[in-house]
């Protein structure tokens, strides 16, 4: 298992909090570029399992559209029934910005997204996806 994240808080806390002991995690930061790509196909193609976490935003949907379609991957805690959890513990989240994308992944997701219309960051919800390495 090698997990995926968008943003690199997460993998500088994740590396604090866990040290040694953290799973596999590659940080995109932001758009896959082609080194990212390259290490996760190549991960892919020697047996292991791909597990992505972006933020909750139309950007964050078109990025890892865009990685799924050089890289199979799965959720990690990226599907709508978490953006739902997430923006519900998130009161006063930012309203979402810019034009709606999709996610195939989960086409709920893009639909929660319109319906409550608030942005939620990777770390907004760091502790849940520390927890997540941790176990």
């Amino acid at each position: 298992m090698v997990y995926v994240c968008e943003n690199p808080t997460v993998l500088a806390t994740a590396a604090d909090t866990h040290g040694p002991t953290c799973p596999p995690l590659v940080c995109l930061q932001g758009q896959p570029l082609a080194a990212a790509r390259t290490l996760l196909r190549h991960l892919h193609s020697h047996g292991s399992t791909l597990r992505y976490h972006g933020d909750f935003d139309w950007g964050g949907l078109r990025i890892a559209g865009a990685l799924l379609r050089r890289v199979p991957w799965q959720p990690w805690r990226y599907t709508a029934a978490d953006y739902r959890t997430a923006a519900a513990a998130t009161p006063l989240a930012p309203p979402l910005a810019g034009a709606p994308a999709t996610a195939t992944w989960d086409p709920g997701l893009a639909a929660a997204l319109a319906e409550l219309g608030v942005r939620i960051e990777e770390e907004t919800v760091l502790d849940t996806l520390l927890a997540d390495l941790g176990g």
